[in-house]
């Protein structure tokens, strides 16, 4: 049954601070959140979506929770979770996350920023929500979520997000923009591993690793030590040609040295035979990880699911693009409901079927959603 659910809202989100006195408080927050997180599981995409699966399932709520004066309206839940520390929500995020996904040591963890798109107010002048959020590759969970302030950009954010989870022993992917020095430096001070991308932002870099791996191919005795891995795929109408190469990062090089933690050097050429067509592109990266070029292609390739898993589920699945929560902290607390329900689906394996098929199915079937819920 749902009863160490429960437990489990308990645990993480009673300590989050209740700004309503006690005269005003119609529904508890503990009820509220637990209301909230049922019905993201089962299709719910707005407030007033919450307010109707709350009303069509009261019954089955109150097997676990009293709701005494019945289900809070959808502007109540607007106005209660747009008061609301998003701190603290993303904190009680964050800690349900490492307790499913247990040691992380090992993991690949991707970070990468998201824009909700509809959580704009032109009336107040607010612009959209931008946040930066730790991945699980391999487990699918999203770890923690960290918001943009307006007036800065994603690279800080990611910085307080590394230093806010517990990563040891995991390696941290970052596209072009997080291979920063202070990004790496955070990452190793976590007594974690990195892979980052790099651009032309970091043209000095770039431009090293390439004469480097250059300088390399005419020297005999450092060709060598180059580790090659070449692999072809062939997807109906599509042939992808990867051909890696990493070589272990020269001791005492005047740009090299700069970077905390590095070893290894990687570029990875993509060629895309569609329909007749080539696509050629490079990839470069740096790692603090040692010269085994199969883990290293494996790690920079898995990065990618953050959009495939996360981003793309929320925005199709979860239809938050669209979402129009957009006063107070209600886009971020929100969004961390949306995360938790990722999650919780993700991880759920009482039922074979789609992340979109298993929110409808909880919905209709409280049997399905039980059997759910008891398996967390």
């Amino acid at each position: 049954m749902a009863t160490a659910f429960v437990g489990k809202i308990y645990k993480h989100f009673e300590s989050i601070s209740n700004y309503r006195v006690f005269r005003e408080t119609n529904h508890s927050l503990i009820e509220m959140v637990f209301l909230t997180l049922c019905a993201v599981l089962c299709d719910a995409n707005s407030w007033a979506d919450v307010e109707r699966f709350g009303k069509s399932k009261l019954n089955w709520l109150r097997k676990y929770k009293n709701f005494e004066n019945g289900i809070p309206s959808h502007d109540t839940l607007g106005r209660v979770f747009a008061k609301l520390d998003s701190a603290e929500f993303y904190n009680a995020l964050q800690a349900w996350a490492i307790e499913l996904a247990g040691s992380l040591k090992g993991q690949t963890v991707a970070v990468d920023g998201k824009t909700l798109c509809g959580s704009f107010d032109t009336e107040t002048g607010k612009s959209a929500l931008h946040s930066v959020s730790a991945w699980a590759c391999g487990l699918k969970l999203c770890l923690g979520i960290q918001s943009v302030d307006m007036k800065s950009n994603e690279i800080p954010a990611v910085q307080t997000l590394i230093d806010m989870l517990e990563i040891e022993g995991a390696v941290i992917t970052g596209d072009a923009m997080h291979c920063q020095r202070k990004t790496c430096k955070a990452i190793i001070d976590k007594r974690a591993d990195f892979l980052l991308f790099v651009k032309g932002n970091q043209a000095s870099l770039q431009g090293a690793i390439v004469d480097y791996m250059l300088s390399t191919l005419d020297d005999d005795r450092l060709r060598k030590s180059m580790r090659r891995q070449t692999t072809k795929e062939i997807n109906r109408s599509r042939t992808e040609i990867r051909e890696s190469v990493v070589i272990a990062c020269p001791a005492n090089h005047p740009v090299f040295s700069q970077w905390p933690g590095i070893k290894t050097l990687g570029q990875i050429c993509r060629e895309r035979i569609v329909n007749g067509e080539v696509q050629s592109e490079m990839a470069t990266f740096i790692s603090s990880l040692p010269t085994r070029v199969r883990d290293l292609t494996d790690r920079a390739r898995s990065h990618w699911s953050i959009e495939n898993s996360q981003h793309h589920v929320l925005d199709v699945t979860f239809t938050e693009d669209a979402s129009r929560i957009r006063k107070g902290t209600g886009p971020e607390i929100s969004s961390a409901f949306r995360r938790l329900a990722l999650n919780i689906l993700q991880r759920d394996r009482s039922q074979k079927d789609s992340i979109r098929g298993k929110r409808k199915r909880c919905g209709w079937d409280d049997a399905a959603f039980d059997q759910l819920l008891a398996n967390i």
